[in-house]
């Protein structure tokens, strides 16, 4: 197996709604929210650490694929390969390349020199400094608050309200991974189906209250455009 070529994918991802990725907060300020998004140490900017879209988009892949329950809801590794139909084989098999995963128990050889490396490096998003400077011309913040309540269904009122920080729909982020290639295979397809599964479905917590959603935008391959192939593809 030769590494014959590295690529970069890059383009933006832009919020569609209010997107949740969870931090911590070391102290709690009177008026301040309960449940922080994740920031980055120096800047205090929101990002969008790459193992979130890597953790997300596997997932959305290894369901789609009818695998979830193959494993007992843990992620695939080598050793469920074998018990797999054919045509799961082959997306396990090609998961396995983009995502990687350790060998377990007794490794199969001949398996593990067929899957080699791991593909795929997610890079966390940083904020667009375009639409940062943007907030900042306008007095905005680059995050928000969002207040949620549980309605007693009796009596008609709010119960256990809860302060959630979230990047605000319409932030931008810088989006880019690189793409190893072994003797000239060509695992694109796959790839471009998980970006669209997170278009789909979303990323980062309480997507189903509707945060989360997303698109990407501008996406290229080398310096050759790939947003045409995204947007054109159909999910069935």
């Amino acid at each position: 197996m030769q590494l014959t070529q590295i690529h970069k994918l890059v383009g933006q991802l832009e919020l569609i709604s209010g997107l949740h990725i969870g931090g911590s907060s070391a102290e709690m300020h009177i008026g301040g929210t309960d449940n922080p998004v994740i920031k980055n140490p120096v800047t205090n900017q929101p990002y969008i650490p790459g193992s979130s879209l890597k953790g997300k988009m596997r997932s959305l892949l290894e369901w789609r694929a009818g695998l979830v329950g193959i494993t007992d809801g843990s992620p695939l590794g080598f050793r469920d390969i074998p018990q797999l139909s054919p045509d799961q084989q082959r997306i396990g098999k090609t998961i396995l390349k983009l995502f990687g995963g350790a060998p377990e128990g007794t490794p199969d050889e001949a398996l593990i020199r067929e899957i080699g490396p791991t593909r795929l490096a997610f890079w966390d998003c940083n904020l667009d400094p375009v639409w940062v400077a943007a907030m900042d011309e306008r007095n905005l913040l680059l995050t928000e608050n969002k207040t949620e309540n549980m309605i007693d269904r009796i009596q008609g009122v709010a119960k256990h309200p809860r302060n959630t920080e979230r990047v605000p729909a319409g932030a931008r982020f810088a989006f880019q991974l690189t793409i190893k290639v072994h003797d000239g295979e060509d695992l694109l397809d796959d790839l471009l189906v998980g970006l669209k599964l997170l278009e789909l479905t979303g990323l980062g917590g309480s997507v189903s209250r509707g945060y989360g959603k997303l698109r990407f935008t501008g996406l290229t391959l080398a310096g050759e455009d790939l947003q045409t192939r995204l947007d054109q593809l159909s999910i069935n």
